[in-house]
Parts: C-alpha cells; structure tokens; sequence
C-alpha cells in the first residue's frame, strides 16, 4: 500500500478511535479495581503470586463493560462516519450496535486478559510488581486485545504497524506526564 503523509495521518487517527474500548478498558480496570485479586491471592510452588494484587475481579468485570459500552457507542455512530468519511477510513470501525459491542468487548475484556497475562509473566521472570519490563508493559494489553478481536476483524499489516507504533507513543507521553504531575514515582 502506497501511504501519502494524509492519508498515514487518517490513519494513525482511525486507530486510535477503533483502539478506544482497549484503551479505555485499560484505564477502567484502574478505576474501577480493588478488592479480590483475578488470581484469589494464590502462589505458585516457590511462593510467587500467580499474578498479583494490581489485576482484580471488580477491574476486570468493571473494565471490560466499560470497553463494551464504548464498542455500542462507536457502533451505533459508524453508520454515520462512514457515510460521511467512508473513502477515507482504511482501517476497521465497528457498524451498528450490536457490532460494536462485540468488538468493543473482544477489545475490552482481551486488553485486560493482556495486562493479567503481562503480570503473570513478570512473576514467572521474577520482575516486582511496578518494576518495569519494557515492551511487554506498554503491548501486553494491546496485543492480546487485537487476537481476541481478530476473531471477527481482519486487520492489516499497516494497521497493527500503527497500533503499536502509536500504543508506545501515547505510553511514553502519559506516564512522563503523570511523572511530571508527581502522579507516579517513575516516568515509564
């Protein structure tokens, strides 16, 4: 595929819109979690937690239905972005409601599978909980978030180039900025 500059920038921005439910999910587990542990405080053989106490039930279940009502919310305007900006948008959008919240939950609940299987495999590697893994803490949720999608999407080679490309991005820019506000301790 031939990419001019605009047309690179149409797409970089309709990733980002179709991300949303992973990304929002993400951030809702945050939100919306405390309380008991997706692992139920359970130890491997050598004492390590399976995942830790940062990924909860109440993250999770309140993450992921935030994911899938921003998936219904994307889908009942896609008819009408289509119309309008259909020529231009070469990456998936989800159409109609019921569309959307299967892919807004597919995005949502895999984007927080992501970030649990992340957690699980920091313990197996011996990385503390908050201690950083590069790549693996900035794409876990990402990359699981898009298998659980393909499952109805099929995406381009150029749009999961962007995916990531953009998820760094935007990880670097938020968390040097909670860093900067004192929100965290470390800027990555």
């Amino acid at each position: 595929m031939n990419l001019d500059l605009s047309m690179l920038g149409i797409m970089c921005v309709t990733t980002l819109y179709f991300l949303l439910p992973a990304y929002l999910s993400n951030s809702g587990g945050l939100i919306f979690g405390g309380g008991m542990p997706v692992d139920f405080g359970k130890s491997d053989s050598n004492g390590v937690r399976w995942i830790g106490d940062g990924v909860t039930l109440r993250g999770l279940i309140g993450g992921t239905l935030l994911g899938t009502l921003v998936g219904a919310i994307q889908g009942y305007f896609g008819p009408e972005l289509i119309s309008m900006f259909g020529e231009y948008i070469v990456t998936p959008i989800a159409v109609g409601v019921l569309n959307g919240v299967v892919i807004g939950f597919l995005l949502g609940f895999g984007a927080l599978v992501g970030d649990a299987l992340g957690s699980f495999l920091k313990r197996r590697l011996g990385i503390g909980r908050g201690k950083p893994a590069p790549i693996l803490d900035q794409l876990d949720f990402l990359v699981v978030a898009l298998l659980f999608a393909s499952l109805v999407v099929k995406f381009s080679p150029e749009f999961i180039v962007i995916a990531i490309v953009l998820t760094l991005i935007i990880h670097l820019i938020a968390n040097t900025g909670a860093y900067l506000l004192g929100i965290k301790d470390v800027w990555y």
